[in-house]
């Protein structure tokens, strides 16, 4: 870090990363303010799911807040509390898709097969970046592996057909909700590459002179308030 961001204490206009992590920090929650004032507005069948909304982006706002303060002291990037924060968000981003095809015959099942998912995807990618980023392409892979059966379960096994069945409303925001998993959720694989790249066999094209936490801190902005907005829209047209 550039030494006269710390003894300003200011952000500099060239400290992408400190900016990121502010405005992170404010749009989560902004979000999270938003999700919640709406539950007392929404229909009684939708407004766990906005509510779920609300606590995703209010759990992000506040690790947000301690990730900045992290990074502007001592200037590394924030892992334990990043996966922290992701264990506790992603999991209950796949209990949307639980949440909108319970009408349509969604079983527990179906939501303990989608966390256990995430939540594989997420140790095992905690493993590889900061335990033993030695074996990182190891587990990537097995973290991929879990991501890719999440992306399965939403685009063509139950989450699709039960969606589909509940109506044309539940099934277009599960196609939306979909795009943010198979292009969204991308990202994070993008940032783990670049995060792990040194020794491993992809540092050549994985080298993209980008700073991780830029990447990780645009995609949870995007996703996590994108997922809201789609459970947003979806309880007001099936309402």
């Amino acid at each position: 870090m550039d030494h006269l961001t710390l003894m300003a204490g200011k952000i500099l206009p060239t400290d992408y990363v400190s900016f990121t992590f502010f405005i992170g920090t404010m749009a989560m929650m902004a979000a999270a303010v938003f999700f919640f004032m709406e539950v007392g507005n929404t229909s009684k069948e939708w407004r766990t799911s906005v509510l779920v909304s609300g606590i995703i982006t209010f759990i992000a706002a506040v690790h947000y807040y301690y990730m900045r303060g992290y990074f502007a002291d001592y200037h590394e990037s924030p892992t334990f509390f990043r996966y922290v924060d992701w264990l506790l968000t992603v999991p209950l981003m796949c209990v949307e898709f639980y949440l909108i095809t319970k009408k349509a015959g969604g079983k527990s099942s179906l939501l303990w097969k989608m966390i256990l998912a995430s939540v594989v995807m997420l140790v095992t990618g905690y493993w590889g970046e900061a335990v033993a980023p030695a074996n990182a392409t190891l587990w990537g892979t097995l973290s991929a592996i879990a991501y890719f059966y999440i992306v399965y379960e939403v685009w063509l096994g139950d989450v699709k057909k039960l969606a589909t069945s509940a109506g044309s409303a539940v099934a277009s925001a599960n196609t939306a909700l979909g795009w943010f998993v198979l292009v969204g959720w991308a990202i994070y694989p993008l940032g783990y590459l670049i995060g792990t790249a040194k020794g491993q066999w992809y540092a050549g094209f994985a080298d993209l002179g980008i700073q991780m936490d830029v990447v990780y801190n645009i995609a949870d902005a995007i996703n996590k308030i994108g997922f809201g907005l789609v459970i947003y829209s979806l309880s007001r047209k099936a309402a």
